[in-house]
């Protein structure tokens, strides 16, 4: 009981900086009207069944909720859970037996929750449907371009990105001092932060770390986390959701968690996952993993779905994804935006058209590892972010070459005269 009042609180919190998090056009502004009747109705089925279920539970539960809640934090651990469904257990001996056990009740109408897409932070996405995870421009001497970062955040926000993560994986993160972390969070806020969402990547493989890191981003102003799954020392389950509710506990902003198994070795399953759910700043997941099955157990669940590797943007919307925290927008935006445009506009067959118009987009990403491809290209339409930190190398000619004939079939640039 206790822990789903928390994720109840968490499906209706207001979040913060609303006045400038959400970016409608005209016909989502329409959309949104429309379906303002039928929100209402939802929101009010699901307090009655919210109410009907803690009718049912013992004022002890009840009150130990309050007390977590109040409290603002997620304190219900492996432990607590654990005696809370002793008490379930319990008060099963007064329910009829053809009844559902109290716990699962609570998960099962959590899901439900989940599906109603409607529901508080939902109503408002809070961090955007496009995310771009911004590069890091280095100067000749390798020392970060601040200046060249600033053009290029607000070239993306100009072309099509709701919002930035900055300092992911694509952003070099694990070669960047804390410092200069700081220094591009700060500049990203000041530059696009009246219009656009900024979400720090501060996830490591160290707990403490991480911890600074989100502390010290969050008095920078940012708008969000993303919280990579803990990588090299490979913790079990239980070890991912204590790193990520140790995390969420010293911020009230949202965290998105970070599932790549391509780079971290470990996936994140479904059930840790629903553990993660409960937490209640964990608001979203960027997803790079391609099993759909997954995938939809995460929107069940109430959680805003990211597609973490740019060619999941359309089949994760057809789940009921979010949108996509994505590296091709850094040349694409504007295509992208339009694809999220048609299918939220209800046009699946345009949307899906223009996804296999960006096929060429992909390809590029693919020509070698991130970001060492994206930045070629970026140098090649003009856009001066330099070149990497070892051990990360800058593209070979052959390597450019091919990124070259990804940007003219995208009609980028144009093809070099016979």
């Amino acid at each position: 009981m206790a822990a789903f009042l928390v994720a109840r609180n968490r499906l209706v919190r207001p979040s913060a900086r609303l006045d400038h998090l959400v970016r409608l056009d005209d016909e989502e502004e329409h959309r949104r009207r429309d379906r303002d009747e039928c929100d209402q109705c939802v929101d009010e089925r699901a307090v009655e069944e919210v109410r009907a279920v803690e009718r049912e539970g013992q004022s002890a539960e009840v009150g130990l909720a309050e007390d977590q809640t109040e409290n603002g934090r997620d304190d219900v651990g492996n432990e607590g859970l654990e005696k809370l469904r002793e008490r379930g257990a319990d008060d099963e001996c007064d329910r009829q037996s053809d009844q559902v056990p109290l716990h699962e009740e609570l998960f099962e109408l959590l899901q439900n929750l989940g599906h109603c897409s409607s529901l508080g932070r939902r109503i408002d996405r809070v961090l955007g449907e496009i995310l771009t995870a911004i590069v890091t421009p280095f100067k000749p001497d390798g020392s970060v371009d601040l200046e060249r970062f600033r053009e290029l955040a607000v070239y993306l926000v100009d072309n099509g990105s709701d919002g930035l993560v900055v300092t992911g994986t694509t952003g070099e993160a694990p070669t960047l001092t804390d410092d200069e972390r700081f220094a591009l969070y700060a500049a990203a806020v000041e530059e696009v932060g009246d219009r656009a969402t900024v979400v720090a990547g501060t996830g490591t493989y160290s707990t403490a770390h991480s911890i600074h890191l989100t502390e010290s981003a969050g008095e920078l102003d940012v708008d969000g986390f993303l919280v990579v799954t803990p990588y090299y020392n490979k913790p079990p389950p239980r070890g991912i959701v204590e790193h990520f509710r140790a995390i969420a506990a010293v911020t009230d902003r949202p965290l998105v968690v970070y599932n790549i198994p391509g780079r971290v070795v470990i996936n994140i399953e479904p059930d840790t996952m629903a553990q993660l759910a409960l937490i209640p700043n964990v608001e979203a997941v960027k997803q790079a993993n391609p099993d759909l099955d997954q995938a939809r157990a995460i929107v069940e669940l109430g959680l805003d779905l990211y597609a973490g590797d740019d060619d999941l943007i359309m089949p994760f919307l057809e789940l009921g994804g979010t949108g996509g925290v994505c590296v091709h927008t850094h040349v694409v935006g504007p295509q992208v935006r339009q694809l999220l445009r048609r299918f939220r506009a209800g046009d699946v067959e345009g949307a899906r058209a223009l996804d296999e118009e960006l096929r060429p987009a992909i390809d590029l990403l693919r020509v070698a590892p991130n970001p060492i491809a994206i930045k070629a290209a970026l140098n090649l339409l003009g856009h001066d972010v330099g070149g990497h930190r070892l051990p990360l190398v800058e593209a070979t000619s052959e390597e450019r070459g091919a990124v070259k004939g990804c940007l003219e079939r995208l009609g980028l640039l144009q093809p070099a005269a016979a």
